[in-house]
């Protein structure tokens, strides 16, 4: 443990400890936190429809435990290391994991195999017929040697985006049937993800976009059914289409991940009426100024490697006097943009909305969770950098 990380854990509970925060720090309000799981729970039980999230978002067994307590079937990750890291972290609380991309080399598929063996359920998306071939070869050589169970796998639908996915139709079934054909397999049923969609401004233009995507999904749904194909699952939807996926009647469990702390791209999207989603800020950078010797202008400490920079700049959120603005000045510094006659001091706090959340939480190691202007707790994230 870094001595900063001592220190600040020493503070924990005390009145005013959220000023002692080493920074740039990743700062997590609980309130908002706590409130969105909720918000997002109760969503989905009035729907009808399970919440499985994605733990691509915040990479933090206590926040996919939060998640579980709150009701949801289990989580996504993104990548295998994330799975292995966060179930191993999840004190058995993480029971299921949804791998939404692809796993396709050798060594991967080897360790796909052996968490499976470890953990109570595991399902991957699969999209190619090679892939399939392998997996169950894989899985069956470890059945043989009374290793594990079968692999459950789910077909990953090609619903647009084209990052991942098989194309709806034809393709799709067979290789369905393939996944099902083979006795180390299980087919659990299907996958889709339409992430092209969830930033689109224009509700209605968000809303039709969505649910055409969604009766392809659900047109495949019905064929699997029709053929006897298993087809318990269908997963996808994502934030930006919470509140559209639902009306298709297709879903069975919905893969949100941002709406736990909504970053700028998510709050620039508004539900009907332009009325902003239901889902509370809760992430933010913490910085401290670190000199203002320039009229107008102050540094802190949070440049280029505090932020995602794939999207637009930080969004100012306390600290700072109204009209100012922060823009990148470094890899290790962020200028702030003052109004005239304002001035910073040295060591000032200053909070920031994150651009994009995802990317930015694999820049850290730790939440430092407030309540007020008191750290409550500092919660590792251990699946920083687990890309492989």
């Amino acid at each position: 443990m870094s001595k900063a990380l001592q220190t600040a854990r020493e503070m924990i509970g005390k009145q005013g400890s959220r000023q002692t925060i080493p920074t740039p720090a990743l700062v997590l309000d609980l309130d908002a936190l706590d409130k969105n799981v909720a918000t997002m729970a109760a969503h989905c039980a009035k729907n009808g429809l399970s919440i499985r999230p994605h733990a691509k978002t915040h990479k933090c067994a206590s926040i996919a435990r939060r998640q579980i307590e709150a009701g949801a079937v289990g989580i996504c990750c993104a990548k295998l290391g994330e799975a292995e890291a966060l179930f191993e972290a999840g004190d058995g609380a993480i029971e299921s994991i949804l791998l939404t991309s692809p796993v396709v080399t050798g060594q991967g598929i080897e360790r796909l195999v052996d968490l499976n063996a470890r953990m109570p359920e595991l399902i991957v998306a699969v999209d190619n017929a090679e892939n399939v071939r392998a997996l169950a070869a894989a899985a069956q050589e470890a059945l043989r040697a009374g290793q594990g169970k079968a692999l459950k796998c789910i077909v990953d639908l090609d619903v647009g985006l084209h990052r991942t996915g098989i194309a709806p139709g034809d393709d799709a079934f067979e290789l369905a049937e393939l996944v099902d054909a083979a006795d180390s397999l299980e087919l659990m049923g299907l996958q889709a993800y339409a992430g092209h969609l969830m930033h689109i401004e224009n509700f209605e233009e968000r809303r039709e976009k969505s649910l055409a995507c969604m009766k392809v999904l659900g047109e495949m749904r019905d064929r699997l059914k029709a053929a006897g194909l298993p087809c318990d699952i269908v997963s996808g939807g994502g934030t930006g289409s919470y509140n559209i996926d639902p009306e298709a009647k297709v879903l069975t469990e919905l893969q949100g991940g941002s709406y736990i702390f909504m970053d700028k791209q998510y709050n620039d999207v508004p539900i009907e009426g332009g009325v902003p989603m239901p889902f509370d800020t809760s992430l933010f950078v913490q910085m401290s100024v670190v000199s203002n010797n320039t009229k107008n202008l102050a540094t802190t400490d949070a440049g280029f490697k505090a932020f995602s920079t794939d999207a637009e700049p930080p969004v100012l959120h306390a600290g700072a006097p109204e009209g100012a603005g922060y823009f990148f000045f470094g890899d290790e510094q962020g200028g702030i943009l003052l109004p005239d006659g304002a001035t910073l001091p040295l060591g000032a706090t200053l909070t920031a909305v994150t651009p994009h959340c995802d990317p930015t939480v694999n820049l850290y190691d730790a939440y430092f969770v407030v309540k007020g202007d008191a750290l409550v707790d500092i919660w590792p994230i251990e699946a920083r950098g687990k890309s492989a």
